[in-house]
């Protein structure tokens, strides 16, 4: 029985050096990444629209449309996270990447003992990122379905003194460990403490006759 194998993550690096583009091809597609490859911004869109690679590297320098154009540009029309590549180490070229949401910054001359290291944590940055947006669009979403979802989130967020994603979270997961809709166990949990407050006003006012 063949056991299918997860795909590869797709790396797209953007930079006008073919010499620098090569170099970072062979490097990350020898540690098992499919690479694509462009040597202007405006090749790199082209590229994007076919398929959104997991990460792309962008040299800040270039002819044309340059790093910090093309950062806006997958910043406000997808969701493709970016590290830059550039040959000014220096405090205020990362600065600059930092403002532009990058999550990673490489000095040229790229060396493969550096390479690594650093590509692959901000990797996993934009791992955390991407996982953080599909989290509030799904919470987003959820809430929208219901008013019922909204309160008993803010219920729950009240009771337990916890964050609106962990509150959701919560009654998502109780909600499929029961076979039942989120709004459904929303509502019941409403019920429940409109129940509850009903008994301790009754209480009360037993106990002050």
């Amino acid at each position: 029985m063949n056991v299918p194998t997860s795909p590869k993550r797709l790396i797209l690096i953007v930079d006008d050096d073919q010499l620098l583009l090569d170099f970072l091809g062979e490097v990350l597609g020898s540690s098992g990444y499919d690479i694509l490859k462009a040597s202007s911004a405006e090749q790199a869109l082209q590229l994007i629209a076919q398929r959104e690679p997991d990460l792309a590297l962008l040299d800040i320098h270039m002819p044309g449309m340059n790093g910090l154009e093309l950062a806006k540009q997958l910043h406000a029309t997808s969701s493709v996270p970016f590290m830059f590549l550039s040959g000014r180490g220096d405090a205020d070229a990362g600065k600059q990447a930092a403002s532009y949401g990058a999550v990673g910054f490489l000095v040229k001359p790229v060396d493969e003992k550096h390479l690594m290291p650093a590509f692959t944590a901000g990797l996993a940055r934009a791992d955390e990122i991407r996982q953080l947006r599909r989290t509030e669009l799904n919470l987003n979403a959820a809430l929208a379905a219901g008013r019922e979802t909204s309160l008993a989130v803010g219920l729950l967020m009240c009771k337990f003194q916890t964050d609106r994603n962990t509150a959701f979270e919560v009654l998502r997961d109780h909600a499929r460990s029961n076979r039942r809709k989120v709004n459904e166990v929303a509502d019941q949990l409403l019920a429940a403490e409109e129940t509850l407050n009903s008994l301790h006003l009754a209480f009360s006012q037993r106990l002050k006759k």
